[in-house]
């Protein structure tokens, strides 16, 4: 099969590739999964506590099931080095599928595994083993998924795309929440309490192998697999993750401190918001309607403001998004405590938009800061690392602070200092585009 000539390749770069709808597709659907799982655990975590821990602690097994999700998270940035050397040794198609079939797994057994009273201790650890595997999978999925969106798609068009990447993380806890909502609605609930619930985590099998099925079927870009080809008759062997610490450091740093406020305002809609809602008052049914409002606000915001980003620029977005999140974080805490459950549930879906609203420049600088050579372990790596040390780390910081002040308006503030580290970065230290991205 003869190689495309140069004229080809910038020609392809300018216009996409001729499947780049299906590669974006497949993206998405990738998305759906690992935010499904993520979410879907967090929702059932109470339900799982009763049948993977002993029943003579409620709380404590409450709290033992939780430290699955921050287990998922912690070996993240290990599994984004793993994830993102693969993609750039081996391309993105073949990790893409490992991430895939990792996640699915991961998911799939949780809704099979045995509880305590059947098989002991070993039912905790086998829960913990199937939330590592999920991490490791996730841990490359979005970037990974990013790059091959980005490079396949039209140049022109590279933010929009970013966009619906972004925007597609929502369709996950939206439809977990659905999915799960509706068992418990048509289910009895000692029916639910004892086996129903595992049926959302059997429902991913069909999602994940239909995803799996898609990605084995698109090619990698050719001028990609002509990097990879080279790479492979280099001498010495590559070693993406060296070249990309030694050589990308200061880029790394500045990408992670650009997206710092928007991962810690992801954490808020993810995790603290509904807590801080219920908390004040508002009740389960309410937390819960504002948390689905937060899922379907966010896919149009991020594609916008990917619309705008190829239209204005990246630079652009993100000053207006994080100036935003300087201006009004601060009152939407304060509108948590406030009393009226319609001015908050408004303050945290005008908080999901602006966060939504800034994603897509921010996944364009995630990837297209790096050479190729490097793309997917630089992105991995910044991007898992700026989830676990920043974002992750967000709902503990906002429960020490509300226990030390006595107020969600402490967290307010402190979020209101990293979206100025952010803002500043995005004046003073904007990342450019590699010159071959």
């Amino acid at each position: 099969m003869s190689q495309p000539h140069g004229a080809d390749i910038a020609r392809i770069s300018d216009e996409g590739s001729p499947v780049w709808r299906k590669v974006l597709f497949t993206a998405i659907l990738g998305n759906v999964v690992e935010w499904y799982d993520h979410a879907l655990y967090g929702i059932l975590a109470v339900f799982m506590s009763r049948v993977f821990f002993p029943e003579s602690d409620p709380y404590t097994a409450l709290i033992a099931t939780y430290v699955g999700l921050f287990a998922s998270y912690a070996i993240r940035p290990i599994g984004g080095v793993v994830m993102g050397r693969l993609s750039d040794l081996r391309g993105h198609r073949f990790t893409l599928v490992l991430t895939i079939a990792l996640m699915t797994v991961g998911t799939v057994l949780i809704g099979i595994l045995p509880g305590y009273a059947a098989i002991g201790i070993a039912a905790p650890l086998l829960l913990m083993l199937c939330r590592l595997v999920q991490g490791v999978g996730a841990s490359g999925e979005y970037t990974v998924a990013a790059n091959f969106i980005l490079e396949h798609g039209p140049r022109k068009r590279r933010q929009y795309l970013a966009g619906w990447s972004v925007g597609s993380t929502s369709l996950g806890p939206l439809l977990a929440s659905m999915v799960a909502l509706a068992l418990i609605m048509s289910l009895p609930e000692d029916a639910f309490s004892d086996w129903g619930w595992r049926i959302p985590f059997l429902l991913a099998a069909p999602l994940g192998l239909v995803t799996l099925y898609i990605r084995r079927s698109v090619p990698e870009l050719p001028r990609i697999q002509q990097v990879l080809e080279e790479a492979q008759h280099d001498a010495p062997p590559p070693r993406p993750f060296t070249d990309a610490v030694r050589e990308h450091w200061r880029e790394m740093c500045q990408v992670i401190a650009l997206g710092a406020g928007q991962r810690v305002g992801t954490f808020c809609i993810q995790t603290y918001f509904v807590a801080a809602l219920i908390n004040s008052g508002f009740g389960a049914d309410k937390a819960l309607f504002a948390s689905i409002l937060t899922y379907l606000i966010g896919p149009p915001a991020a594609i916008w403001g990917g619309i705008l980003a190829d239209r204005y620029g990246g630079r652009r977005v993100l000053l207006t998004g994080y100036g935003a999140f300087v201006l009004f974080t601060v009152p939407t805490f304060l509108a948590l405590g406030g009393g009226s459950v319609i001015t908050a549930t408004i303050a945290v879906v005008g908080f999901t938009f602006i966060n939504n609203f800034i994603g897509a420049p921010l996944t364009h600088a995630y990837v297209l800061t790096f050479k190729p050579e490097v793309r997917g372990t630089a992105a991995a790596l910044n991007f898992n690392v700026g989830t676990t040390l920043i974002g992750s780390t967000a709902p503990l910081i906002a429960t020490w602070l509300h226990m030390r002040t006595g107020t969600d308006m402490s967290f307010g503030w402190y979020m209101t200092a990293i979206c100025v580290i952010s803002l500043l970065v995005a004046v003073f230290a904007y990342p450019r585009a590699a010159p071959d991205a």
